[in-house]
């Protein structure tokens, strides 16, 4: 069964270095195996999800802006994405990936800022069960 769920946070809001990121609302959900908690999707049931996140930050000052996709609080090897820009030039960040899930697991995916603190000015992130 397929599974998916889109969420969204048009607000800007000020991330610090090493925070997660506000995932913002649900836009759209179908299916019984993603869900948002907090600021986190859970996934639930076994099989492949592919993850679509895209992230606009806004850098506070000069230097590189880094974002990562986090499960259960460990870095996803390649799941990150980076770009050097300028104070409040904002620059989108985005990150593909797909993640197997075991059977009977529940894991918690969030992104994180990790370099360049900034205000986060648009994030959307889809997870899709396939």
């Amino acid at each position: 069964m397929r599974s998916l769920i889109q969420v969204a946070n048009p607000s800007t809001q000020a991330v610090a270095v090493n925070s997660i990121i506000p995932l913002g609302s649900v836009q759209r959900r179908f299916g019984c195996n993603c869900r948002l908690s907090g600021n986190a999707i859970e996934i639930t049931g076994g099989g492949y999800y592919t993850v679509n996140a895209s992230v606009s930050i806004e850098p506070t000052g000069a230097g590189d802006v880094t974002v990562a996709l986090f499960v259960n609080g460990t870095q996803l090897p390649g799941a990150i994405a980076y770009g050097s820009g300028t104070a409040g030039d904002p620059l989108t960040l985005p990150i593909v990936t797909t993640i197997r899930q075991g059977c009977d697991s529940t894991d918690n995916l969030t992104l994180m800022l990790r370099e360049g603190a900034g205000n986060a000015v648009n994030v959307s992130m889809r997870v899709e069960r396939a």
